[in-house]
């Protein structure tokens, strides 16, 4: 069914001036920890001992990390896995961060619903979120009884900031009595005002539990026209759209399909129609590595963030990875470095006002919790 329409800030003449729209930068609900120790820093030398440690790593990463640059990352690597221990941390890494941080550091990776599903069963005091922010607040609205810290509270997510939760309430009032979905992309403030959450790899299952006729759907213009393309629910969507899937264009694959008509092409939803036309499997990040992992394509191009290439790459290198992806701004903002940094001071730690956080929690709760 076609959208019924799309809506943005520009439509609402009473919108609250003031409001952030674009990419998202910093964030104010982040702060310095104010619970454990400062540790010294470790030795972060290259050194035969830590050769030895770090190997079995490396193994999980030769075909994507060039040995050149492996002295390079392995001590701190090495003293990331011993710190997060000795703190009794837990590391979540998204599908899109570097291959050194999702192979070598993270003890949980996956899509944002597989890390919302995991949250609620870590058993840590403390987690660090190797993701954007949105991914950090969502583990600490599960989690609010324990320590949650983001690297680097700047990496945002232009979803994110596209809406805000006077958009929604505005919206509610153009729309009374529809139901609202909101994106996991989004903002603690913005899960508050909606009815429940859903992820790429759930988003029609979601809207179609409603059991209505109609939907709100936001903030992605472009996830939103693709559920609609799979169910007779009348979808209203937002202005929002993803920095990072929104540039790929649909001729640039057909480019890739005539230098090579073998090539297998996939591509997440967040995409625009013209791209998805052209593919041969649309899908969420974990249903795009189960693809690949089922098929073994020779050669294929993976309409996504960069990094998931690579850490698919890094796990199944007989698939030949052509590389028309793009980089994500906001999750490169998480880096070895800084991941240590956190691990050892305990910043920055997600805080959520409890009031709103109770409220967010509702709607991504629902969504767990709903039945397959």
């Amino acid at each position: 069914m076609p959208i019924a329409g799309i809506y943005g800030p520009d439509d609402f003449a009473n919108r609250p001036q003031g409001q952030h729209q674009g990419q998202a930068t910093a964030s104010p609900r982040a702060a310095p920890a104010r619970t454990g120790p400062t540790l010294p820093t470790p030795s972060l030398a290259w050194t035969p001992e830590v050769a030895r440690a770090t190997a079995p790593l490396y193994e999980r990463v030769k075909h994507v990390i060039p040995p050149i640059e492996w002295p390079l990352m392995a001590p701190t690597i090495l003293a990331i896995n011993e710190l997060k221990r000795a703190r009794g941390a837990v590391i979540l890494a998204h599908n899109y961060q570097a291959p050194e941080i999702f192979h070598c550091v993270a003890d949980i990776g996956g899509d944002s619903l597989q890390l919302a599903v995991e949250a609620t069963k870590v058993k840590a005091g403390i987690i660090v979120q190797c993701g954007v922010h949105f991914m950090a607040e969502t583990s600490k609205l599960l989690n609010p009884d324990k320590t949650v810290l983001i690297p680097d509270s700047r990496a945002g997510c232009s979803l994110a900031a596209s809406i805000t939760g006077a958009d929604v309430r505005l919206l509610r009032e153009k729309f009374p009595g529809v139901p609202v979905v909101a994106y996991v992309n989004t903002s603690a403030e913005v899960k508050a005002e909606v009815d429940i959450c859903c992820t790429s790899s759930n988003a029609v299952q979601v809207v179609e539990s409603l059991g209505t006729r109609s939907v709100i759907f936001l903030p992605d213009r472009y996830l939103a026209t693709y559920v609609a393309s799979k169910t007779d629910v009348k979808i209203i969507a937002w202005k929002g759209a993803c920095e990072v899937h929104e540039r790929f264009k649909g001729e640039e694959l057909r480019a890739f399909r005539e230098a090579d008509p073998s090539v297998q092409i996939i591509a997440h939803p967040e995409c625009p129609p013209d791209v998805l036309a052209e593919a041969d499997f649309t899908g969420s990040t974990a249903h795009m590595i189960n693809w690949v992992r089922e098929r073994r394509p020779r050669r294929l191009v993976m309409i996504t963030e960069c990094s998931m290439a690579d850490n698919v790459r890094a796990e199944l290198p007989d698939v030949e990875m052509l590389r028309p992806c793009n980089l994500c701004p906001h999750m490169k903002r998480i880096t070895l470095a800084n991941i240590l940094e956190s691990l050892l001071t305990l910043r920055e730690e997600v805080t959520i006002d409890p009031t709103l956080a109770d409220r967010a929690r509702r709607s991504v709760e629902r969504m767990i919790n709903l039945k397959n």
